[in-house]
């Protein structure tokens, strides 16, 4: 059984990491997993009549065959599994000819509304569409934004929705396609996880009517309950600093948590406990049980008939499953309901089970319900913590104090999931033991019933109950607060290689082996690759440059041996999120880039400068250069800050930098701020690179006029995105570039690149790539490139069979 569960999970996420589907008919793998099952069982009776003989050799032998055999069925039937779930769901897509068009839809509200302050997102399943040859997936997700007036009127909110209303819209919608970076977030793939088919909005001037029937059903039930339980909650916490934990106790709402509070919680490693997590359903089904089972025991005449533990065990399951729906049945509680039910089937029936059989159970389960479990870090850690746990407690003999098995359980997580936190996250909270030994029983014993009692009770009576859960969630956070304010509360490291990984983790289970037992000192050798190994950087004289993707925007790294830039730092999405601290930092930190040398902030500009604070605040840049004005907020942490002026330069490992724009009369002057570009060329012994910004026809005359043949280089950044006001016939004639790289985000408002700005390129032959399509693009100029760096995309690197891939050739390739 194990070894079979093992196999599965394996086979499943070796089909999530394939770049496309296999050929063979998933049928036909199911088929040969079957055979080989029959194989093992062959195998499984000659192991019991060699043990019946006692034919220990022969026994250890067979014993060997039918666990691989197991484990093989299991990785057969985990690929056909997970290949015909993903047929069936790849099958829904939205064809391309239709993205960004008007359509009119019947659905279903089929989830709980996400309030924002840009307006309401909502999970929608289409029942009609007024255009049938548009093929419009089942499930979608929409925004319903907030409607800004023109004139000084207040803005126009979208309605409350509700779980199970359903309504006919009017919205626009494309394919899922998100940003593609190294180190970064797989939109695509969370989307086909959840089966998000597609995305869009509303169109508020289009036709949008509240349907008089509506939707009912468990789930719609469920939701509608973890609705009226925010909706309650919120109005007796309203004001309060940490309702949004507590709700995300309550139902698993994640979505009110600031982000400075959730910085706190990953600083000091308990960013687990503010969620709905396997020990909080754990603790609440327990004290479920042990109340049936005091109850119960004092009826004699129903003991007699059916024994307190019993009874017990189906109210702590059922318990377990009513908290996970209310949770939202995300990995972490069904791997608890899952554990928790196979225990209450054992104690209801009598039968003996270890652990490592409740967790194989539990596995198999979760791994069935969604084959694509296997990509989230939740999956790994999840069960990766409770395994670890399993593991030293099994291996130990005698009855542990409470304190000393607390801390052994504590040493157990911490030690046993670095090596999956690190390759996640590519950081660690040092302080994370003593956080935890903190809130963990405050959180689960104090906090969560009292949240869940309050959530529960009527309007009076549960404003008593919240308001003594939040006075206690203050205490625990200002003490919370207090260790994330440490110096180095929180260690961070390069990717490690999946090689290490795996390793470190064959290290860990060495090291936490008992005591006495030989050669546990080979584990921590095992572990050091893991941190020794660093990921590969330019040599000496090279030039690597990377154009992040980060939708409509600019965001670029630039590196040579020994130093790094960053030039401009993308878009800024809301107050919690931005290019900075989402894509150009994690990739920073996977790099094992942890000093930045220098910072270009090109112009004033949302989309060049709107992750300017986070890069800041993560990376203290050495200097910065701008063109802008010292007094914007996002500068008020930044060191040393210079104008970025023609004349300037610096010499970096035999790397050539030289600002060519903007000249000093240019500040004397009332520009826009696209024409404030700081322009700047990079020269390395393998070849050039022209970084334009978004300078205009203006600038790009005056550059051609003031540097001539000092422009020609052998790569260019297109300036402006593509814009039509930008790439003249007489830039493109004097940089004479070899590759132009486009910087644009996918289906952009402002359609770029223009037509006509293609047109010029491909007329004089100059291949573009674009991060649109392309993800991150990644050039690197060895010393003897001779001008023809060697290209990486991102997305064909790092393709996976749901990766949306261009369907157009190169722009200018023959």
């Amino acid at each position: 059984m194990r070894s079979f569960v093992v196999g599965l999970v394996l086979g499943c996420f070796y089909l999530q990491t394939r770049s496309m589907l296999p050929d063979q008919p998933a049928w036909a793998t199911v088929v040969l997993s079957l055979l080989m099952a029959l194989s093992a069982l062959g195998l499984d009776a000659g192991r019991t009549a060699g043990r019946a003989s006692d034919k220990s050799r022969h026994t250890w032998t067979t014993f060997a065959l039918a666990s691989s055999a197991w484990m093989i069925s299991g990785a057969l039937l985990g690929v056909g599994y997970a290949q015909y779930r993903a047929e069936t769901r790849l099958a829904e897509a939205l064809s391309r000819e239709w993205e960004g068009r008007d359509i009119e839809l019947v659905g279903t509200v089929t989830s709980l509304p996400t309030l924002t302050e840009r307006g309401t997102r909502f999970m929608f399943e289409v029942d009609a569409s007024s255009v049938k040859e548009a093929r419009v997936p089942r499930n979608i997700s929409l925004t319903w934004y907030v409607e800004q007036p023109r004139n000084n009127e207040p803005p126009k909110l979208p309605p409350i929705l509700t779980p199970g209303e359903r309504w006919k819209l009017s919205v626009r919608l494309r394919r899922p396609h998100g940003t593609a970076n190294p180190h970064g977030f797989d939109f695509e793939a969370w989307a086909l996880e959840r089966n998000i088919r597609a995305t869009g909005y509303v169109r508020v001037k289009g036709i949008n009517q509240k349907q008089l029937d509506a939707a009912d059903g468990m789930l719609v039930r469920v939701d509608r309950a973890r609705l009226a339980i925010r909706d309650r909650m919120q109005a007796a916490l309203q004001g309060q600093p940490y309702a949004g934990v507590l709700i995300a106790l309550a139902i698993g709402e994640q979505n009110a948590i600031p982000a400075a509070q959730w910085k706190t919680f990953w600083r000091t490693g308990t960013g687990h406990l503010m969620s709905i997590s396997g020990l909080h359903i754990t603790m609440v089904a327990a004290l479920l049980y042990w109340l049936a089972f005091r109850i119960w025991a004092r009826l004699p005449h129903l003991t007699a008939r059916i024994p307190a533990q019993r009874v017990a065990a189906m109210v702590g399951a059922i318990t377990a499953l009513a908290y996970s729906l209310i949770a939202g049945f995300s990995v972490p509680t069904q791997r608890t309901f899952l554990m928790l039910l196979v225990v209450a089937i054992a104690l209801t029936t009598g039968r003996a089970i270890t652990a490592s059989r409740i967790l194989a159970f539990a596995l198999l389960g979760v791994v069935l319900l969604d084959p694509w479990c296997v990509l989230a870090p939740g999956f790994w850690l999840s069960f990766g913590a409770v395994a670890m746990i399993f593991y030293v407690t099994a291996q130990r003999t005698g009855q542990l104090s409470v304190v000393r098995a607390a801390l052994l359980t504590q040493l157990a997580v911490t030690l046993g999931l670095l090596p999956l936190t690190l390759a996640l996250f590519q950081e660690v909270s040092l302080i994370s033991p003593i956080a935890n030994a903190i809130a963990i029983p405050v959180i689960s014993w104090v906090v969560v019933p009292i949240t869940l009692v309050g959530a529960l009770l009527p309007a009076g009576l549960s404003d008593v109950a919240l308001q003594l859960a939040h006075w206690v969630m203050i205490l625990t956070y200002d003490c919370l607060a207090w260790l994330a304010a440490m110096p180095n509360a929180v260690w961070q490291s390069h990717a490690p290689a999946m090689w290490t990984v795996a390793l470190a983790v064959i290290g860990v289970v060495a090291v936490m082996m008992p005591r006495g037992l030989p050669l546990r000192w080979l584990g921590g050798l095992a572990m050091l690759p893991m941190f020794v190994v660093l990921p590969p950087s330019p040599k000496p004289g090279e030039l690597w440059l990377t154009l992040l993707d980060v939708g409509q925007g600019l965001a670029t790294v630039v590196r040579t041996a020994t130093h790094t830039l960053v030039y401009d730092t993308g878009p800024k999405w809301n107050p919690d999120a931005d290019s900075g601290n989402r894509i150009v930092v994690p990739y920073l930190r996977g790099e094992g880039v942890r000093t930045l040398d220098a910072l270009v902030l090109t112009h004033d500009d949302e989309d060049h400068v709107g992750g300017a604070r986070s890069v800041i605040d993560a990376r203290s840049p050495g200097w910065v250069l701008t063109s802008v004005p010292n007094d914007r907020d996002y500068l008020a942490n930044a060191g040393e800050v210079m104008r970025c002026e023609v004349g300037d330069g610096w010499r970096w490992d035999g790397v050539e930098f030289d600002v060519l724009h903007p000249a000093r009369p240019a500040y004397e002057e009332t520009r826009k701020t696209n024409n404030m570009g700081c322009v700047i060329k990079i020269t390395a012994p393998g070849g050039t690179v022209l970084m334009t910004s978004d300078i205009e026809k203006l600038v790009e005359a005056e550059l051609v006029a003031r540097a001539g043949h000092e422009l020609k280089s052998d790569v260019l950044v297109v300036p402006h995105h593509g814009s039509k006001t930008s790439s003249t016939e007489a830039l493109l004639d004097t940089v004479q570039p070899k590759l132009a790289v486009l910087p644009v985000g996918y289906r952009n408002r402002f359609r770029h690149p223009h037509p006509d700005v293609e047109a010029r390129y491909a007329a004089r032959n100059i291949p573009i790539r674009r991060t649109d399509w392309e993800g991150a693009i990644t050039l690197k100029f060895a010393a003897d490139a001779m001008g023809k760096p060697s290209v990486e995309s991102y997305r064909s690197r790092r393709q996976r069979y749901w990766t949306d891939m261009p369907e157009k050739k190169i722009v200018g390739e023959p």
